[in-house]
């Protein structure tokens, strides 16, 4: 966990996983590094937002792979769901729900399956495309601290990769590019600069 820069109550935080998603963010906002995966998501945000003070709002920045044919860009997200988990047959066993969806405001009908398995192969991503369009490794995690702490969410993905066979390739290949896109939705879309 990197954090880098002051939060205000007055900002948003930028939240993103790794160095080489932020890489051209040029920007006065302060910016989370979490590292990757659901457990240091999750932990990273919590702490800083039970440090104080909290961010207006977090801005979760990203690249996520693409689960159906010729789905590329930058998305903003609608619903997560937490992909790695079943959580019906713990309501079996239990009663409770576990890893319900989460529903964000301003997010359209775009749906992304966060887990801590990087998706790569064409098995795992033909059934995590019948519950959705994008698939990443922090959403959800990042989703439920933010939601927790009573912070409001927006979740930012670029498509890196199609989630498939080559995935990790494929990832490294653009993962420049995808900074890119991010750092320019990022200046276009929040309060970049002082």
């Amino acid at each position: 966990m990197e954090l880098i820069g002051d939060i205000t109550a007055d900002r948003p935080l930028l939240v993103l996983a790794v160095k080489e998603e932020a890489q051209f963010l040029d920007t006065d906002l302060p910016v989370l590094l979490t590292g990757m995966g659901k457990v240091n998501a999750a932990t990273a945000l919590a702490t800083v937002l039970g440090r104080g003070p909290r961010p207006s709002g977090v801005v979760n920045l990203g690249t996520a792979g693409a689960l159906r044919p010729g789905w590329t860009g930058t998305h903003v997200v609608g619903t997560v769901i937490q992909h790695d988990l079943d959580g019906e047959l713990l309501e079996t066993l239990t009663g409770e729900t576990y890893g319900a969806p989460v529903l964000l405001p301003d997010g359209g009908d775009l749906t992304l399956a966060t887990g801590d398995a990087f998706i790569s192969d064409e098995a795992a991503r033909a059934r995590l495309a019948a519950r959705a369009a994008l698939v990443d490794m922090e959403g959800y995690a990042l989703a439920t601290a933010a939601g927790l702490a009573g912070v409001p969410i927006r979740i930012v993905k670029h498509v890196s990769d199609e989630a498939g066979d080559g995935a990790a390739r494929t990832w490294r290949e653009s993962v420049a590019e995808c900074a890119r896109a991010l750092a320019r939705w990022a200046e276009e879309n929040t309060p970049y600069r002082s």
